[in-house]
């Protein structure tokens, strides 16, 4: 077998070992990752990823879809890895409230085509995620309490199967399949294209507060009030801070699906806090919903880590707070609940989260030291917060070294085996984080 015997069959490009751009092409967006893919190719288009699965079959090779990299796991020794960047078309359609989405669309692309129309999808909280990768994990994000997980939402799949033939997947004509790819993650097939439902949001408001740390008692408390009767349109985080060069500092970030006066009242407790050094709140237009947060659009260096936590009670706040951060660089607690408690209309892989509450710790891992030490702080965090961690993780917050056994109960474990086993017996498929591993 010869990998070159690629580039007379590929129309997009081939990149191999010892290639000018090859070590920049196999990167994933977080750059502490190492990828040591065997190839890298660029597929042209769906008729690519048919000829580059049938060949990777034919030979006894694995293949792996990233647009960004943003969930990768490092799990990629030895296969070939194909980035879907030039499959991206998107189309809205206003009349029936539906996207079709190449994979290669990220979700700000879909954000952009959709606001105008007064209509937005169910993205995450950065643009710069990809659409079908975010989704195929469960995907939720800022209106996940009011409509469910990004999965639940989808109503077809393009797909190449892993005998590199094309197929549409939807609930009527493979049950199975599609079920597992609402929230299974990607190791069934690759999946090409997908449409999704739209929904109405006539207005939004939201944005972020930040206050110096010492205000962080008073923050978390007004937090916990808010978060204890928000309606599902309603959705905050809780933010510790200590970015590199700048004093600690604590935020609150909320999104409200709704009118200002309603989303202003909702968010009035937050106004009792003195001394805030800022405070973006206001009417926003969907194309903005995606900035709240201020996430990295740009590759960088990071290493996290996500617990669901069963309770945010005064334990568990006094934990919190209890010790300075550094080195890590943030602590956040999302509030899920609503609609992502309830199993998406037609089922899904990705279930219902009945936990309150995901608590994210992210540090960057610039030298060994640093590393080091967030780890620790990382671990130490973690093991204090004890028995409210749940143990399970939503898929698309599993980082490296876990497994997605942690993500999904026993009985859809089995399930989501079983048809691994059945439509990739070769094992043509590898997601990030591999359902039989």
């Amino acid at each position: 077998m010869a990998l070159n015997d690629l580039r007379q069959t590929i129309k997009g490009r081939v990149l191999l070992r010892g290639d000018d751009c090859f070590e920049q092409a196999s990167k994933p967006w977080n750059l502490a990752i190492e990828q040591p893919v065997a190839a890298v190719v660029e597929v042209y288009d769906a008729e690519d990823v048919a000829t580059l699965v049938t060949y990777a079959r034919q030979n006894g090779m694995t293949v792996s879809g990233q647009r960004t990299g943003h969930t990768a796991s490092g799990n990629v020794e030895g296969i070939i890895l194909f980035r879907t960047g030039r499959l991206n078309a998107v189309e809205v359609n206003p009349r029936t409230r539906q996207a079709r989405v190449g994979a290669g669309v990220i979700l700000g692309e879909v954000q952009a085509a959709a606001a105008p129309l007064g209509l937005t999808g169910l993205p995450g909280t950065s643009p710069a995620v990809s659409v079908v990768g975010s989704t195929l994990g469960g995907g939720f994000g800022w209106f996940a309490r009011k409509h469910g997980f990004a999965s639940g939402s989808v109503r077809a799949f393009d797909i190449v199967d892993a005998d590199g033939l094309p197929a549409r997947v939807t609930e009527d004509t493979d049950p199975d399949l599609f079920w597992a790819l609402r929230g299974g993650g990607g190791d069934f097939a690759v999946v090409t294209s997908m449409e999704f439902e739209l929904f109405p949001a006539p207005e939004l408001y939201g944005g972020r507060v930040l206050w110096p740390v010492d205000r962080a008692p008073a923050v978390l408390d007004a937090f916990r009030e808010i978060t204890a009767t928000a309606p599902e349109e309603l959705t905050l985080w809780f933010d510790l801070f200590q970015f590199p060069g700048a004093p600690p500092m604590v935020a609150v970030d909320a999104a409200y699906l709704g009118e200002a006066g309603e989303g202003r009242e909702l968010l009035s407790p937050l106004d009792k806090i003195d001394d805030s050094i800022a405070d973006s709140r206001g009417e926003l237009p969907l194309a903005n919903l995606l900035g709240i947060s201020a996430e990295p659009t740009d590759p960088t260096k990071g290493a996290g880590q996500a617990e669901l936590l069963s309770r945010l009670d005064d334990k568990v706040a006094e934990t919190l707070l209890a010790k300075p951060i550094d080195p890590l660089v943030s602590v956040q607690l999302r509030q899920l609940g609503g609609a992502m408690a309830e199993e998406s209309p037609g089922g899904s892989a990705a279930g219902r989260l009945v936990d309150p509450f995901l608590l994210c710790v992210t540090g960057s891992p610039t030298t060994p030291e640093v590393t080091k030490g967030l780890m620790a702080r990382k671990a130490e965090l973690i093991q204090e917060l004890g028995p409210y961690v749940s143990g399970r993780k939503p898929y698309n917050f599993l980082a490296p070294g876990e497994s997605a056994a942690q993500a999904f109960p026993e009985l859809t474990l089995r399930r989501l085996r079983d048809l691994k086993r059945a439509r990739d017996p070769h094992n043509v498929f590898r997601a990030n984080f591999p359902i039989l591993a």
